[in-house]
């Protein structure tokens, strides 16, 4: 099927930053052609980092609404997964698990050190794996980002592997069980680290009451305490969407799919100030 899209007027770069450990670390980032870097336009940075898996360039559908209201779309390849084999990956997991966040702040801060943008318009999204990224992102750098979706993110990493089917994800992980194991997870965990009286991005946690993969208390839990705990005010909530009856996301419906992008980007607009 042809996309009714014409993409020459957008352009595609890879680019290569040094994380905090000084890994070089590749970036795809893109928008449309002539762009101005006068570090306000609004960026949305996604990442996943983990189990393995390649992000390699796709169509998204929602990236070209984006990308058509002037936004800029960047995807860090973080370690965690398959982009330069096994040891990128092995980078990446159980008590390296931090280089994943450490990346992925790194690459928010090189888009503004390179005048994309600027903490005002930098908005983050993930899920699943993705969404424990969000979670430690927005706990580790609060000042960084101005937006975050969250979506069926792992947030409680001492708990995860007592829901669900989250056991099988102990060998990436590892398990508070294990007393080792349980200070490496106590170190990032989301849930574990929201201080009391900080001033947070807008969040938008997103989960599925029929989630079997993912267990809908991680969202549910994490937008409780920091609705109570946040120093947020009206103009930066934190905001919790449950789909009923749906699952982590395969197979969603058109009418579901169409909902739920609709209150992404009105959530990142208005975030963002986008037009």
């Amino acid at each position: 099927m042809k996309a009714p899209v014409d993409p020459s007027g957008y352009e595609v770069k890879q680019i290569f930053y040094q994380s905090k450990d000084g890994t070089r670390v590749p970036m795809f980032i893109v928008h449309k052609k002539g762009l101005a870097l006068n570090g306000h336009n609004p960026v949305l940075l996604t990442g996943y980092g983990g189990f393995n898996i390649t992000n390699s360039p796709v169509f998204l559908r929602g990236a070209y609404l984006w990308l058509e209201h002037g936004g800029v779309y960047a995807l860090a390849n973080l370690r965690g997964g398959a982009e330069y084999g096994e040891d990128w990956h092995r980078a990446g997991m159980l008590d390296k698990k931090q280089n994943v966040f450490d990346d992925f702040i790194a690459a928010g801060e090189y888009l503004i050190a390179q005048k994309y943008t600027d903490k005002n318009h930098l908005a983050i999204q993930g899920g699943s794996n993705g969404g424990l990224l969000m979670g430690a992102a927005l706990t580790q750098r609060p000042d960084l980002f101005r937006a975050v979706i969250c979506q069926v993110p792992l947030l409680d990493m001492l708990r995860y592997q007592n829901f669900q089917i989250a056991k099988l994800w102990i060998p990436e992980y590892g398990s508070s069980d294990d007393p080792k194991q349980f200070e490496w997870l106590y170190a990032y965990s989301p849930y574990h680290h929201v201080k009391q009286g900080t001033l947070y991005p807008a969040v938008l946690f997103m989960t599925a009451d029929s989630d079997t993969r993912v267990d809908p208390m991680h969202a549910k839990k994490m937008a409780a305490l920091m609705q109570t705990e946040a120093a947020n005010g009206p103009d930066r909530p934190i905001l919790l969407r449950i789909e009923p009856k749906a699952g982590h996301g395969a197979g969603k419906p058109i009418s579901k799919l169409i909902e739920e992008n609709t209150d992404i980007y009105s959530f990142l607009f208005w975030q963002l100030g986008v037009k």
